[in-house]
């Protein structure tokens, strides 16, 4: 929950560019676009990573979340959610929650497998179980059981179904299966800055808050921020996609379809997936609401394409708290004899 003082004040309404105007605790005014990011469905699959304390537990997070901040080009979407208190583990051990995110649930598999066997197995004193209770349940270490070249053996670890598998260090531990289900991808917004200082502080800012108090999420881009936003396809080659030009400041000037306003130099964009919409829209309210405190900020928008992209919407005049509209109703049409 946001406390009074973290609350955004709004002090208007521009109706010509359809902005709201968002008075920061430094005085600054921010507009903030009376726009939706628009969101599409990934299956998701959740790895609670235990280690000998903490500082493992997060090498073997990160090393597991590698290379994987979109699937337009990385294998998988994946970032670090949280860690987990040793009295929280079936282990009792220090943890880490990872999320990891891919178009069908049989990629996911294969992402599982190869991330948790080629690094957290291999990382000094790892665990691997499931954090996920979903529709679908994936065997995972039933698959990976096979490292062991027949020396694997059955476990119960904290009431849960494991493989325990030898390793020069001992053994490495990991649940046979894995929880899957349909998520929620693709939660954004934009921070336009004056220069690059405040720009860098709002989005750290953001990523922050985010990490602390918005549950069931994850930033799948370095440190929680991405410099470079990308548009589907291209002007001149044959990509999937590519710069997203009219969100670069050096451009403002040369292209016709700039969005960006004079006296900006500095975009950034936060992106984020949730297990649900809510955790989702949530973090997309704690890290705007957190965004619009730091001085230098002018403006805040999200990235959508009209609704073609996907079937979820996260507004942004809901994560500053103005009011949603009312729904319209069709008007009644009295049947004729």
């Amino acid at each position: 929950m946001l406390s009074n003082a973290e609350k955004l004040e709004i002090q208007g309404y521009d109706d010509s560019e359809q902005m709201f105007l968002i008075k920061s605790p430094c005085g600054d005014i921010v507009k903030v676009q009376d726009t939706f990011a628009e969101m599409f469905p990934l299956w998701v699959g959740r790895v609670l990573i235990t280690a000998l304390n903490e500082k493992w537990a997060m090498v073997a997070a990160s090393v597991t979340t590698g290379f994987a901040t979109s699937v337009i080009e990385a294998t998988a979407e994946a970032g670090i959610e949280r860690l987990v208190p040793a009295d929280q583990t079936p282990d009792k051990r220090p943890g880490v929650l990872i999320q990891i995110y891919n178009r069908d649930r049989f990629e996911l598999k294969q992402q599982l497998m190869q991330r948790i066997g080629q690094c957290t197995l291999t990382c000094p004193t790892t665990a691997a179980f499931n954090g996920l209770v979903g529709k679908r349940t994936l065997n995972v270490g039933d698959s990976l059981r096979y490292f062991g070249d027949g020396f694997q053996k059955k476990a119960m670890v904290g009431g849960r179904k494991c493989w325990k598998i030898p390793v020069m260090e001992g053994e490495f531990i990991v649940e046979n299966g894995f929880g899957a289900m349909e998520a929620v991808a693709g939660g954004n917004f934009m921070i336009f800055a004056k220069d690059l200082p405040s720009g860098l502080k709002s989005a750290e800012a953001a990523a922050d808050a985010i990490r602390a108090n918005a549950p069931d999420v994850i930033m799948q881009f370095p440190g929680g921020i991405c410099r470079s936003g990308s548009k589907a396809g291209s002007l001149k080659y044959k990509l999937k996609a590519s710069t997203n030009h009219p969100y670069c400041p050096t451009l403002r000037t040369l292209v016709p379809d700039t969005v960006v306003p004079e006296g900006v130099t500095c975009v950034y964009e936060i992106v984020m997936n949730g297990l649900t919409l809510d955790a989702v829209k949530n973090g997309m309210k704690v890290g705007v609401t957190a965004a619009c405190q730091v001085s230098g900020v002018v403006k805040i928008t999200s990235g959508n394409y009209g609704g073609k992209l996907g079937p979820f919407k996260a507004y942004l005049r809901e994560a500053i708290g103005a009011p949603m509209p009312e729904p319209t109703q069709a008007p009644t049409v009295k049947a004729q004899a």
